[in-house]
């Protein structure tokens, strides 16, 4: 083996865990924007994760990265495909390729642009103020659409810009996707007749203290394995996930005393984004080998927690009583009446609070609107009026401002265009992953009856968290289940929500 191929590696893994601790201290500071910064910080914080932005993008497109991997590439070190050696310098490759497209002047830029932005979010969403938001959100855009540009495409702005959150997807592959779904999630919506069912979704809105909300969440968050030790929970204006490093892992939720569900299912989601995180190899932390591979798989363990478990019959049984003990609200309520609530559907504005079932929905509205974005077929200025008409043809609900319309989202904000697909890929992986764990371990309603949800979480572990980046999405599901990604499993499962008796 080549010593010139090994000393490239050892400076190639020693220059960029370096990167990965000096883009942890962004995160911490972005953890730090969107909770507990004060309100005359923010110009400050934009031009610290613009500093930021340029000393990492000059990192990243160090020449000698490029020559060190290609004293690498090619070598016997490399020769085993699954070798930390040879995902890490195949990761490694793919991000410099796409880094050195990227001009130093558009890489701060960004960075600027989307700290304003999502400082001018938080401040107008509560407003209902658009008009406040709207330039933000166009010099965004626009910087977008010059970084698709930049990275290069094939037509399809959209590509460039997907390709950073799952890798080798394509809107094309989305658009195929999304059309299997809103033909399959259409029909179920159409078996449903809520007369009869009756789900008395009031019990959800009843008064249910914050200060028992935040003790219940912690609660369940400990039990289906987020390690506080290693974590935190707060309260944000939008509920988020970030990783600052090994043994720090920040969650957070926001709360409203008239529902029981929202605060509690952000937290379960969010946790198990954390769960992603906190069962990645410690030993690899900073190279690819112990990164996340994809955000659609990210997802996937946020959805598997938040609805396949959370939303459970097996998951109920046991924290039902827990709950009723604590919140005077619950203690006339039956488990069928509350499973019947909680599972409820029917179209609704908000998509953090939206059913499993019309959920995908809107993450085609958004997809949608995306597209023609990127395209240049809509201007910002119409997107308040374009998303409402498009929630009311999809959904058939109407947003009445836009802040339960337009504005509900953080993404856009955050300059994160390209993101939202891959939600629903996370559906699709996580009904595909939870049946395969059904298949291998066996009764997991019963476990979680009795409050056992460690043999999913070291299922999980094995199969997708300790794997890192070694396999790209389509191949990591395919070895994790036995067969490629289908949103067949997803389909199933939604069935099972609009049958009757179900949850009795």
């Amino acid at each position: 083996m080549s010593e010139r191929a090994e000393r490239s590696y050892a400076w190639l893994r020693e220059h960029f865990v370096e990167t990965s601790t000096l883009a942890s201290m962004g995160n911490l500071l972005a953890w730090d924007e969107r909770t507990n910064i004060p309100a005359a910080g923010h110009g400050h914080r934009a031009e610290q994760m613009a500093l930021l932005a340029k000393l990492l993008h000059r990192r990243g497109t160090d020449p000698e990265v490029g020559q060190r991997l290609a004293e690498v590439e090619g070598t016997a070190l490399v020769d085993d495909t699954e070798s930390a050696e040879a995902v890490n310098t195949r990761e490694w490759r793919r991000g410099y390729d796409r880094s050195i497209r990227i001009p130093e002047r558009l890489a701060v830029e960004l960075a600027r642009a989307t700290a304003a932005g999502e400082t001018a979010w938080e401040q107008a969403r509560p407003e209902n103020d658009w008009p406040r938001f709207q330039p933000f959100l166009e010099r965004i855009l626009s910087l977008k659409q010059e970084e698709a540009d930049a990275l290069g495409h094939s037509g399809e702005r959209y590509d460039a810009l997907l390709d950073e959150y799952e890798p080798g997807t394509t809107a094309r592959q989305i658009e195929q996707l999304f059309r299997t779904l809103e033909s399959a999630l259409k029909s179920i919506l159409g078996k449903i007749d809520l007369t009869r069912r009756c789900p008395q979704v009031a019990i959800l809105q009843r008064h249910y203290p914050i200060d028992l909300q935040k003790a219940f969440g912690r609660e369940v968050a400990s039990a289906i394995g987020f390690d506080f030790k290693a974590g935190r929970l707060d309260v944000s204006a939008h509920p988020f996930t970030i990783g600052i490093g090994p043994g720090d892992t920040r969650i957070t939720t926001r709360y409203a005393q008239d529902s029981f569900s929202s605060a509690l299912f952000g937290t379960i989601h969010e946790a198990g984004h954390a769960l992603y995180d906190q069962g990645l190899p410690a030993t690899h932390w900073g190279t690819p080998r112990g990164q996340a591979v994809s955000l659609g798989v990210h997802e996937s363990q946020s959805r598997l927690w938040e609805n396949l478990v959370g939303r459970s019959q097996g998951f109920w049984r046991f924290f039902f009583p827990r709950a009723r003990e604590r919140f005077d609200s619950l203690r006339d309520v039956s488990l069928g009446d509350f499973l019947r609530a909680m599972r409820a559907v029917a179209p609704s504005l908000i998509r953090v609070e939206a059913d499993q079932v019309t959920y995908n929905l809107h993450i085609l509205v958004r997809f949608e609107l995306e597209l023609a974005l990127l395209r240049g077929q809509l201007p910002v200025a119409d997107l308040p009026e374009a998303f409402a008409s498009k929630m009311e043809a999809t959904l058939g609900v109407r947003p009445a401002d836009p802040r339960s319309g337009v504005m509900q989202d953080v993404h856009w904000a955050a300059g994160l265009i390209g993101y939202f697909p891959t939600y629903t890929l996370g559906n699709v992986y996580s009904a595909q992953l939870f049946e395969a764990a059904r298949v291998d371990l066996g009764d997991l309603q019963g476990a979680f009856a009795r409050g056992e949800f460690a043999p999913l979480l070291g299922w999980l572990r094995e199969k997708v968290h300790q794997v890192g980046s070694t396999f790209r999405p389509f191949e990591l599901i395919t070895r994790a289940t036995g067969h490629p990604p289908t949103p067949d499993h997803l389909i199933r499962h939604l069935e099972t929500l609009v049958t009757p008796g179900e949850t009795e």
